[in-house]
């Protein structure tokens, strides 16, 4: 039987980083406490928004491991663990299951990209090497490799496979999806929360979270209450500063954010660079406009 891993806001956890680069895990842990305290429902560890793709091997277990740890079951970890090479993702996925993170993330292959036949037995070979639950991760504007319905369709044959982080923007995709699986659906992108929880969406994977974690709570609990209304005032109150979020290459923009609000996360690895000043304006407009700034 299909495992849910969560219902409502998991949030994609940004990585704070020390002016040399390295990982700051004292605010890391401070980042999680804020998370959990304003009733996030799961830490989406190293993922887009976390930065893996600059981190060490080393360095990726330890940030999953850390985040298990400091967690403590509170809440389920979400550990990005996807690869364009599946030998790869699959050491790095029994690595996550190993240091006991609850459920994996798992990204179309990128750059070598694959066909649709090869997505199967890319997430199949993953989801069946481990024994907790998979997430697909359908995100082609960073890889160029979109899952189709049919394939959708075929991995939901696979019970290990548990759900999806859907990011292509595609609300139609989204629909045929629940229609024709019986997939747990999140949204991969902030500004369709709603739009997907009326499809029978179980919530979102959020980059806003990271600095309004309580409001993206809310507006999933809202609207699971039946309080569509309130929830759709919710997500229309921050679309602008959700949309401002993405004016740069996330997590430029968020970590930009949070950096503002004062919470000190540090800049990204390269090649991600800070925003230029036009844009850091934008974002602070924004927070002021959202009340989160003076």
């Amino acid at each position: 039987m299909r495992k849910t891993v969560f219902t409502g806001t998991g949030v994609a956890i940004v990585t704070p980083m020390y002016p040399d680069g390295s990982i700051n895990y004292e605010k890391f842990g401070e980042l999680i406490e804020e998370q959990i305290a304003n009733k996030t429902d799961a830490i989406v560890v190293v993922g887009t928004t976390g930065e893996a793709s600059t981190m060490t091997d080393e360095e990726h277990v330890e940030m999953i491991r850390y985040c298990v740890e400091k967690v403590a079951k509170r809440v389920p970890v979400v550990a990005g663990t996807g690869s364009n090479d599946t030998g790869y993702a699959v050491e790095l996925t029994k690595e996550a299951e190993r240091v006991g993170a609850d459920a994996t993330l798992q990204v179309t292959p990128y750059y070598n990209k694959t066909s649709q036949r090869g997505l199967v037995a890319h997430f199949n070979t993953i989801a069946d090497a481990v024994n907790i639950p998979t997430i697909l991760y359908n995100v082609p504007s960073r890889t160029g490799t979109a899952i189709t319905l049919d394939t959708y369709v075929e991995l939901s044959k696979n019970e290990k496979i548990s759900a999806v982080k859907e990011a292509s923007g595609n609300l139609s995709l989204a629909a045929e999806i629940a229609a024709h699986t019986d997939f747990d659906i999140y949204s991969g992108n902030d500004d369709q929360l709603l739009p997907f929880l009326s499809l029978g969406g179980k919530g979102v994977i959020s980059v806003s979270s990271n600095i309004i974690p309580r409001q993206k709570h809310d507006m999933v609990e809202l609207y699971m209450q039946g309080k569509t209304k309130e929830a759709l005032e919710l997500q229309l109150k921050y679309l602008d500063l959700e949309n401002a979020l993405f004016c740069d290459v996330n997590p430029i923009p968020v970590k930009e954010a949070m950096n503002l609000l004062g919470k000190n996360v540090g800049e990204c690895r390269l090649p991600l660079i800070r925003m230029e000043e036009a844009k850091i304006e934008k974002l602070r407009k924004e927070l002021v406009k959202a009340g989160l700034l003076k």
